[in-house]
């Protein structure tokens, strides 16, 4: 029996990358709970849509989603709708911002109460 992550992993996972075991574990417990199945049709169905960034679809995607399991989740995108619909459908990210940000906080987390600014500074540039 697989952990719930690698369960999580199994189920959202493309069917023709899984060898049979894993398939045979999907297929059983998708036929076992409808529940399971809907959220499983529902999360691939999601990550199609920003994959393919299919905006036009993420309406009917929203309504289908709402009275399921996934309405937590439904109302968080519908919280904040246009910057959803954005991400989907303009050219624009902000990954490499987001990566710099991350390498800068980590340099300042391993560094927690060791140095003052200056060495943050010269350890930063040297990076770069």
């Amino acid at each position: 029996m697989p952990s719930s992550r690698r369960a999580a992993r199994l189920l959202t996972a493309q069917a023709g990358l899984l060898n049979r075991a894993d398939q045979r574990f999907v297929t059983t417990l998708t036929a076992l709970s409808p529940d399971i199945r809907d959220a499983t049709d529902l999360a691939n169905g999601f990550a199609r849509l920003v994959r393919e960034r299919d905006a036009d679809g993420l309406a009917p995607w929203l309504d289908g989603a709402r009275a399921t399991g996934l309405r937590g989740f439904v109302q968080g995108l519908s919280s904040d709708i246009d910057a959803v619909r954005a991400a989907l459908s303009l050219p624009w990210s902000n990954g490499h911002a987001e990566g710099q940000i991350n390498r800068l906080k980590l340099l300042k987390r391993q560094m927690y109460g060791r140095a003052n600014f200056d060495l943050l500074r010269s350890r930063v540039l040297h990076a770069a």
